[in-house]
Parts: structure tokens; C-alpha cells; sequence
């Protein structure tokens, strides 16, 4: 089953919240690409419409709107998401995600498009209030 961490950007008023999703909230996503819009009574948000800009895996491997699908692949980049050139017209060859959300998609980044922004906040860890008191 399907468990995600999903980050929403609100432009209005520059804030970014994180939500955990998990079992049918987050099959709402799988099989969506980034660009596309989402409902956000699927995932439980309220009368929100969110837009996917992006994610990462399990592994911390970046996702890119310009490879198909939702595979591993190894692109040659000359910027942008995944690679960032230390000279002018330096290309490498990459190890990025395709750009459709798939089941070991971990985190998954996304905008705020119209309505209100309603996340609720993470669960506070057990070893951050232990380590307060």
C-alpha cells in the first residue's frame, strides 16, 4: 500500500505545509503526473485544488517532468531538476525518475491552485517531546 509524504506550497501566503497520506488518500495519487491537478477532497484537504510540481523516491532520486513514465532512468542533463552544471555547457549523464507517481514514490511535492490550503500538521515525533522535557 501506498504511503506518502506530501508537501503543499501556498503562493498567497509563502508557507509550506506537510501531510502524511496513507492507504486510499494516497491511491488518489498513484498514476498521476506532475503538471496535473488534484482534487483535494481525495486526499481529505478540504475545497482545495493542488497542482503535483514534483517528488522524490525511497532513495532521494529527484522525479523530472520531462522523462516518461514512472521508472528509474539515467538521462544525460545539462540543467534543471537532478543536476545542476558547475560550467557552461557541462552535460552528465544522471540518474533521475520519470515523471508519473508510482508506489515508491515517498514524497511528493505540490501548489496550491485555488481554495484555502487546510493540511493538518505532522504528528510530533516521540524522541523530539522526550528530548524537550
Amino acid at each position: 500500500m501506498a504511503k506518502f509524504q506530501l508537501i503543499v506550497s501556498d503562493p498567497k501566503s509563502k508557507t509550506s505545509k506537510a501531510a502524511s497520506l496513507e492507504g486510499t488518500k494516497a491511491q488518489a495519487l498513484v498514476g498521476k503526473s506532475i503538471g496535473e491537478e488534484v482534487d483535494g477532497k481525495l486526499l481529505g484537504l478540504g475545497s482545495v485544488k493542488l497542482r503535483i510540481t514534483g517528488g522524490t523516491d525511497k532513495d532521494g532520486v529527484p522525479m523530472r517532468f520531462d522523462v516518461q513514465g514512472a521508472a528509474r532512468k539515467r538521462a544525460i542533463l545539462s540543467g534543471g531538476v537532478g543536476y545542476h552544471p558547475q560550467e557552461d555547457g557541462e552535460r552528465r549523464r544522471t540518474l533521475v525518475r520519470g515523471r508519473v507517481i508510482s508506489e515508491e514514490t515517498m514524497q511528493v511535492n505540490s501548489v496550491v491552485v485555488s481554495g484555502a490550503a487546510t493540511v493538518p500538521e505532522l504528528p510530533k515525533e516521540p524522541a523530539k517531546e522526550a528530548a524537550k522535557k
